[in-house]
């Protein structure tokens, strides 16, 4: 390995564990205001339904309505109250069905 290749691999652990020590470090021991605490608890559903909607709309060559049903079924079964695990194996048998229908 060259010496590029080590800076490299340095400067890209650099810039992860800096931005996950910082606020642990600048907030230990205080209490955020609670506007605060419930804006940083829904930052996880804001970034996963970002990372999952496009991929709905995109999924298999272009046929929007396995996406569309996929996500119709994961969410009725989420809405239901099923586990995380029940939604995931509930739209692999879903999306299943319509494969084997269309």
């Amino acid at each position: 390995m060259n010496l590029n290749m080590l800076l490299l691999i340095a400067g890209m652990a650099a810039v992860t564990y800096i931005p996950r020590v910082l606020p642990l470090t600048i907030l230990e021991g205080k209490e955020l205001p609670p506007f605060v605490q419930s804006f940083l608890s829904n930052i996880p559903y804001a970034v996963l339904g970002a990372l999952i909607f496009p991929g709905i709309l995109l999924i298999k060559e272009g046929d929007i309505w396995f996406g569309l049903v996929g996500a119709f079924a994961a969410f009725a079964l989420a809405l239901a109250g099923a586990n995380v695990m029940i939604v995931v194996i509930g739209s692999i048998i879903v999306l299943s069905g319509y494969l084997a229908i269309f």
